[in-house]
């Protein structure tokens, strides 16, 4: 807890402003004026919403990871006094730009080394990214401790356990309880979650969230790639971290301390209320989000996640319990499975298959650096693609 927030305006840069947590991030620092100003944002590929931000928020820099779109976005911007450009490294310069406060926000292992130069800076960083520390939580921690930065979790669950977890008294504190939805087929058969198609998978009950996500919260792979996020954010071992369905999303996730206390953050489900705990940390600002009537919702239900029709939670458990290069692999070939499936070439049950096979072939190794990291997800990426290709439809 070494970072200070800054006083008014705060600076603020997000990484991947086009994507669900950017747009929500952009919802609430248009709502104080103010309070923040923009830096830079950043996006993969979406010229035309990224430059709409832009010419809203008036931001110092602003970078594409696609080098093909360079052109196109400076012609849009060119009446206006900002920086433009283009490529994977422009993300990286975006990330060392002097803002407060940095929003990282880019989906997949796109997202690592931006994150990292974020943090090399020494600041807040809103980490709405899953892949830093499930593919290289070790080595990012390190680096957070080494330049004295603050991650503050943006993920509903682990902002939630941040907001009850007692920082120095960790002695006392007994497990983690993460809470998940289930997904929409938290209720189906075996039989009806094989014949599932994208459209289906990606019509979560209570979030709107984009794609990836929610294909991952069908699978309950979100919930397995969160208790890797949490072991590394909380420095919580595995057999202390326990997952719980709770339909609602009321209950965000819970702490549980050795007195027997359980402490718990609730809300109505809006990313804008831990988006804007991140973005105001310390102090808290206002958000539109819905005000919680427990009254009206008049009960709360939980239950044990179905192992079976969810093997991607013990395929998680088993790659954190292995350590060193499991988790990216895992992660890496998730996103594989969940892009074939979203692309209609495999079936939804075959996600997880693809994933428990790229475990099983390749070697376990011991990632020394970031480019160790990213060469054993390219690995794990060109596996998982031939495994793919044997489910394939």
């Amino acid at each position: 807890m070494a970072v200070t927030a800054a006083t008014p305006p705060r600076s603020v840069t997000i990484l991947g402003s086009t994507g669900s947590v950017g747009t929500q991030t952009i919802d609430l620092i248009e709502r104080y004026p103010q309070d923040y100003k923009i830096e830079a944002l950043t996006a993969a590929s979406r010229v035309d919403l990224l430059v709409e931000q832009a010419r809203r928020l008036k931001p110092r820099f602003v970078a594409i990871a696609d080098p093909g779109k360079h052109n196109e976005l400076k012609a849009a911007l060119a009446d206006l006094p900002i920086e433009v450009a283009a490529g994977p490294q422009s993300l990286i310069e975006a990330a060392e730009r002097p803002a407060d406060f940095v929003m990282a926000s880019i989906v997949g292992a796109a997202g690592l080394a931006p994150t990292l130069a974020a943090v090399r800076r020494g600041i807040a960083v809103g980490l709405a990214n899953k892949e830093c520390l499930v593919c290289a939580g070790e080595l990012f921690n390190a680096e957070v401790r080494k330049h004295g930065a603050t991650l503050l979790p943006v993920d509903s669950e682990h902002n939630a356990i941040f907001q009850v977890f007692d920082f120095k008294r960790t002695e006392t504190i007994e497990k983690l309880i993460l809470t998940a939805s289930g997904g929409p087929f938290r209720t189906k058969t075996l039989a009806e979650m094989k014949a599932a198609t994208p459209a289906q998978a990606v019509a979560h009950p209570n979030w709107s969230m984009g794609a990836k996500i929610s294909v991952d919260s069908a699978t309950m792979m979100n919930k397995g790639l969160e208790l890797i996020e949490a072991h590394h954010l909380f420095d919580i071992p595995e057999n202390r971290i326990d997952i719980l369905v709770h339909p609602q999303s009321i209950i965000h996730s819970m702490v549980s301390y050795v007195d027997s206390s359980v402490l718990a953050q609730l809300g109505t489900p809006d990313m804008r209320t831990p988006i804007a705990y991140s973005l105001a940390w310390p102090t808290r600002i206002t958000t539109p989000t819905l005000r919680l009537d427990l009254a009206q919702i008049g009960k709360l239900t939980f239950e044990a996640p179905d192992i079976e029709r969810f093997p991607s939670l013990n395929l998680a458990r088993e790659a954190l319990r292995k350590g060193g290069s499991a988790p990216t692999v895992l992660n890496a070939a998730n996103e594989i499975g969940v892009s074939k499936f979203l692309e209609g070439s495999i079936g939804f049950l075959d996600i997880a298959g693809v994933v428990a096979e790229t475990l099983a072939q390749l070697p376990l190794k011991s990632p020394a650096n970031l480019d160790d990291v990213v060469n054993i997800d390219q690995e794990a990426r060109k596996r998982a693609e031939t495994i793919a290709a044997r489910f394939s439809r």
